[in-house]
């Protein structure tokens, strides 16, 4: 999926989320020998976990030995493939145990992609008020095994507001929450940044403790990577 330059306004936000504007793949599973996979290029950990314009979503011990940020889009059907493949293993072999810290950061592609990022930021009985990183992950995984339920859908708003219902926002919340400007353009800095300063270009991106891997995981590639540096 090619890196798009458009700079999402909150009208195209809006009428993002009312016209269909994701194109889904469809899969098909290739299994091949295990091997560690290659770096695509080098990044500068420290500067990568400066503060940006928004607060970190992030799992596991600060003081875990592997830390990977993940770059990536909602609308994106590689990276839906590896939240609903690869992340829950993953978390429970590597991030329950306080061997890895995950940080998701978001790169939408499109109105609706950002749509989606703001409801999963948002709390939904308050949606002025951020969600904790609990609540993020959880509506950012349900999202992902409905993703071709929205993402695709001819109503989009219709179709994501039915989503969030599921996660406990009223119609009213889900478009205060949508229609917060500064939400949107620190979901908009969040993109860029990671553009400019890390080189992401497609989604989904990894960076881990310094190096950057672009595309899917299966559990077994990801396991042997992160296997590699403990």
């Amino acid at each position: 999926m090619p890196i798009s330059e458009m700079q999402l306004t909150k009208r195209q936000l809006l009428g993002g989320v009312a016209a269909a504007t994701a194109t889904l793949a469809v899969f098909s599973s290739a299994h091949a020998a295990v091997e560690v996979p290659q770096p695509d290029g080098e990044v500068d950990m420290a500067a990568v976990l400066k503060p940006g314009a928004l607060p970190e979503m992030v799992l596991g011990k600060e003081d875990a030995p592997v830390t990977i940020v993940e770059y990536m889009s909602m609308t994106c059907p590689h990276c839906a493939h590896f939240h609903t493949t690869t992340f829950d293993a993953i978390r429970k072999k590597y991030v329950d145990t306080g061997k890895v810290r995950f940080i998701i950061r978001e790169f939408p592609f499109d109105p609706r992609a950002a749509a989606a990022f703001m409801l999963a930021r948002c709390n939904p009985p308050k949606p002025e008020e951020m969600s904790t990183p609990e609540q993020y992950f959880a509506m950012v995984s349900m999202l992902f095994k409905q993703q071709q339920t929205w993402a695709a859908a001819d109503d989009g708003r219709a179709a994501l507001l039915q989503m969030a219902k599921l996660a406990g926002f009223t119609e009213d919340s889900f478009t205060k929450c949508l229609t917060n400007q500064k939400l949107l353009d620190e979901v908009n800095a969040t993109r860029e940044r990671g553009s400019k300063e890390f080189g992401v270009n497609a989604t989904p991106t990894f960076l881990i403790n310094g190096k950057r891997f672009s595309g899917d995981m299966t559990v077994d590639t990801m396991s042997a990577l992160i296997d590699s540096l403990l």
